[in-house]
């Protein structure tokens, strides 16, 4: 069971994070990985470390997921080396913070164009191999920040975050003919170089907020992006699952202190 020995995957900002998680997950199960990011230096050190652990094929790309083209370039290179595309994450991001008061247009369009553009760019861009895969899966990186809860800071991010959704659920509607499945990660706090880098008192201050007790690892993101990537996961299509250690289920804080 959940046999992904073989399978060509895509994985989008791949280098670190989350994204490097979901890749080492494939990588491990025997799959050939395509890591794909911005900057050269990261992708190649990110191909070099995943070849350390997994049994398949690793590729580094280069691409800007904001433009169709680049998508387009990255999807074509990816099916020369693997002859094939079986599996998209689509989880490149990004999160800069900007208050709703002063948050202006370019900080606006910079996130919705990466991480809602992105999105469909890279799955447009995908989309014939996906068919003739005969298979296909698509794992969309969302949030619990936007489709569930809200931060001060973020609410663009949010937007976009909720707006990937909107996209899924039709895209399911689209892709089902076709043999493709879609469905949406909606990671909590997972500790990445990114929350590290939002200090300790807010660690301490998240962790607190879990019933789990504890931040989650990029691991547990790719370990459901590989079931959704299966052939049994294959009659999901269009869901959205939190993976947040219970984050979202407390009504108050009193809910999750030790009593």
């Amino acid at each position: 069971m959940f046999e992904l020995g073989g399978k060509s995957v895509v994985v989008t900002g791949a280098t670190k994070g989350i994204g490097y998680g979901i890749a080492e997950v494939f990588a491990k199960a025997g799959a050939n990985v395509a890591v794909v990011a911005r900057t050269a230096e990261e992708v190649r050190r990110a191909a070099d470390a995943l070849d350390a652990v997994g049994s398949g094929r690793t590729l580094g790309v280069c691409a800007d997921i904001g433009d169709p083209e680049s998508c387009r370039e990255m999807s074509a290179g990816v099916l020369a080396a693997f002859d094939g595309i079986d599996v998209l994450c689509a989880n490149a991001g990004i999160m800069p913070q900007a208050p709703l008061a002063t948050m202006t247009a370019a900080e606006l369009s910079s996130v919705l164009r990466v991480n809602l553009g992105g999105t469909v760019f890279v799955v447009q861009a995908c989309l014939d191999a996906l068919t003739a895969s005969g298979v296909g899966r698509v794992v969309l990186t969302s949030s619990i920040t936007g489709p569930i809860t809200g931060y001060p800071g973020w609410s663009h991010y949010g937007a976009s975050k909720a707006a990937q959704l909107g996209f899924m659920r039709t895209a399911a509607i689209e892709l089902a003919p076709r043999g493709i499945t879609i469905n949406a990660i909606l990671p909590g706090n997972i500790m990445t170089e990114g929350l590290a880098a939002m200090g300790e008192e807010y660690l301490a201050g998240m962790t607190a907020a879990i019933p789990a007790g504890v931040l989650g690892s990029p691991a547990d993101i790719g370990h459901l992006a590989a079931f959704l990537a299966t052939a049994e996961a294959g009659y999901i299509t269009g869901q959205a699952i939190a993976v947040d250690g219970g984050q979202t289920l407390p009504e108050s804080p009193d809910a999750v202190r030790p009593r």
